[in-house]
């Protein structure tokens, strides 16, 4: 028997993901076992800061390629929206697997709907993305840090240390967490992060045989898209603590893929909306031509400002 080991995050959501690519790879491939390699990761550990300040989402993804950079491990099993638009050199990110569902989910034990938040009720988020977009639509409300694994989230919304938090939907999906909260609204006017609801494989690049294997997993259509999105934010030169949304989608009647943009502040405000599309055949570029776009309408001034007021009083408190 050939033997594949996957280096994965500790963490259940990680692990939930890193068994469902096994059984993947162990049914296409019969003659393959494969082995998981958990390892709990920096971004895991410290729970105390907003990741920004201690280095961003990177850190959920550099102790997995240490790993297979070391030979102790073959591929990684990364949540796309995870991994920097950098990959080390040695490794390559050559599979994406089906999008799921991409929606940002809003949670509570009180209120109905985002709507029905009284003016000033306490939200939960860790995501600048998510703030800068909930309070473009609601800037009555007080948001506030939200650090831990799901369960700690979900936990301390149970408590009542908030009114709502917001989360994504298909992390509480592959969970079976949905069923125990009262309040479930699925946020359509938010526009998701890159890569979020794919799963990205990395791996060693030069061994044919891993590689064979990973691009069993890949799905062409997501691969595209994602590529977009990671092509913008290469170019726009966001940092995890810059308030950016990006997702591109692919219609397959018309053949074509459209992507869409949005940049500003934390707080809601100074925000810059763009949309582009192209056939299927034309879309490589999209992502650079968006933000390039974005770019000459002022992105970079907006982005700029708006990392130095990310962490400021301005921004969540600190639970």
């Amino acid at each position: 028997m050939e033997k594949l080991v996957i280096a994965t995050r500790a963490s259940a959501l990680a692990l939930w993901q890193a068994y469902h690519i096994k059984e993947r790879i162990e049914t296409s491939f019969p003659e393959v076992t494969v082995e998981l390699n958990e390892i709990t990761s920096k971004g895991d550990k410290i729970l105390d800061k907003p990741l920004a300040l201690v280095g961003g989402k990177g850190h959920f993804t550099k102790e997995l390629e240490d790993e297979m950079l070391a030979g102790n491990a073959d591929l990684a099993v990364h949540s796309l929206k995870d991994v920097p638009t950098y990959i080390p050199d040695g490794l390559e990110l050559c599979a994406i697997t089906e999008r799921q569902d991409q929606s940002d989910v809003f949670l509570s034990h009180t209120y109905k709907s985002l709507d029905e938040l009284p003016q000033g009720a306490v939200v939960g988020t860790t995501s600048l993305r998510r703030r800068m977009q909930l309070l473009e639509k609601r800037p009555d409300l007080k948001v506030k840090d939200l650090r831990g694994n799901v369960n700690t989230r979900l936990r301390k919304l149970a408590e009542g240390q908030y009114d709502a938090i917001i989360l994504a939907y298909i992390g509480l999906k592959r969970l079976d967490l949905l069923k125990d909260i009262p309040y479930v609204e699925k946020l359509d006017f938010f526009i998701p992060p890159m890569g979020q609801a794919a799963l990205g494989i990395e791996i060693v690049a030069d061994n044919d045989r891993i590689r064979e294997i990973a691009m069993s997993l890949n799905h062409a259509p997501t691969f595209l898209c994602t590529k977009v999105e990671r092509d913008f934010i290469s170019v726009i030169g966001a940092g995890c603590s810059a308030p950016v949304a990006v997702n591109a989608t692919m219609d397959e009647v018309t053949q074509t893929v459209s992507v869409r943009a949005m940049i500003g502040y934390p707080d809601g405000t100074h925000i810059l909306h763009e949309k582009m599309e192209a056939p299927v055949d034309e879309a490589d570029l999209l992502g650079d031509m968006l933000a390039q776009k974005m770019i000459e309408k002022g992105a970079l001034d907006i982005l700029e400002n708006a990392e130095k007021i990310a962490f400021k009083d301005e921004m969540p408190e600190r639970l």
